[in-house]
């Protein structure tokens, strides 16, 4: 009776369960779905991540490798997302790309990346860009001859909602992970020399991590939706705080608005989170074995 109630009035049936301040599958409002991280997931990659956020299941890689620093910023490296390079500009020009394959949900289709992936990869963008989680200027080797290009790739695996915290968790954790060799230039020849006994962590500088929000009949906030969640909420909004308390982006795509003393509510909860999730990061890599 109650699967057929819900495949026929699914809000109605989830009124229900926000009226009694739970959910269909078990958790109050403001309760997250049980996180998990695996670091050093991809051995050939320099730095990896696999982040469960319940259902939702991202992975990212990170590979390093040379290049000639942009000509307008000789001290600089690149940070790519699984970009387009435009070879013949003197600057790389990037389209960060955060893949949704068919395999991760039936939603999905093959082919250019759907509205939804298009979104994901320019709020990741967005969360490096604002952030300064990485500052270009720790990715150069030696001023004007050689940087360091970093490639990102995020790819999910298995969907049911809420893309954004995982991906953002992934890739910070990703990037914790990375361990790049001592690289010097010979005078004589010109080349980089590199050692491959004495490697560095990358110098992470801000810690960014999202929390997701979705709007039910215009008032009624839940954090980390579901799926399902999601596509019945009117709106959805997502808040990324980094470990000082220092929003680094807002996403809010439309739907119900919200008011500022909601909002505020909403960057508190974040401030919560940031705390718990950066807390799980924190403990899964002091628990991994150096390479």
């Amino acid at each position: 009776m109650a699967a057929g109630f819900k495949t026929v009035e699914p809000l109605e049936y989830y009124r229900r369960f926000l009226k009694e301040n739970c959910r269909p599958d078990g958790r109050e409002l403001g309760e997250f779905r049980t996180t998990t991280v695996n670091i050093g997931s991809i051995t050939t990659a320099d730095g990896s991540a696999l982040v469960k956020l319940g259902n939702t299941t991202v992975i990212c890689g990170v590979k390093a490798e040379f290049a000639a620093p942009p000509v307008d910023s000789l001290n600089k490296g690149y940070i790519v997302h699984s970009c387009r390079v435009v070879p013949h500009s003197p600057f790389f020009q990037t389209v960060p790309n955060v893949d949704l394959p068919p395999l991760c949900s039936s939603r999905f289709r093959s082919g250019p990346p759907g509205e939804e992936a298009q979104v994901a990869s320019q709020f990741i963008a967005d969360v490096i860009e604002n952030s300064q989680v990485i500052q270009k200027e720790d990715l150069c080797i030696s001023y004007g001859k050689l940087a360091w290009v970093l490639y990102c790739d995020l790819i999910c695996l298995d969907y049911d909602g809420n893309i954004l915290d995982a991906c953002t968790f992934a890739l910070l954790a990703a990037l914790r992970n990375v361990e790049l060799p001592a690289v010097t230039i010979n005078e004589e020849t010109g080349l980089a020399e590199v050692n491959l006994k004495k490697k560095s962590h990358l110098n992470i500088r801000a810690h960014p991590i999202a929390t997701s929000f979705a709007i039910f009949d215009d008032t009624l906030l839940i954090v980390d939706p579901t799926g399902e969640e999601e596509h019945l909420a009117t709106g959805t909004l997502t808040v990324v705080m980094d470990e000082e308390s220092k929003l680094c982006c807002l996403h809010k795509p439309g739907g119900s608005g919200l008011t500022g003393a909601k909002l505020q509510d909403c960057m508190s909860r974040a401030v919560t989170r940031h705390k718990e999730a950066k807390k799980l990061m924190d403990e899964v890599i002091k628990s991994v074995k150096p390479k």
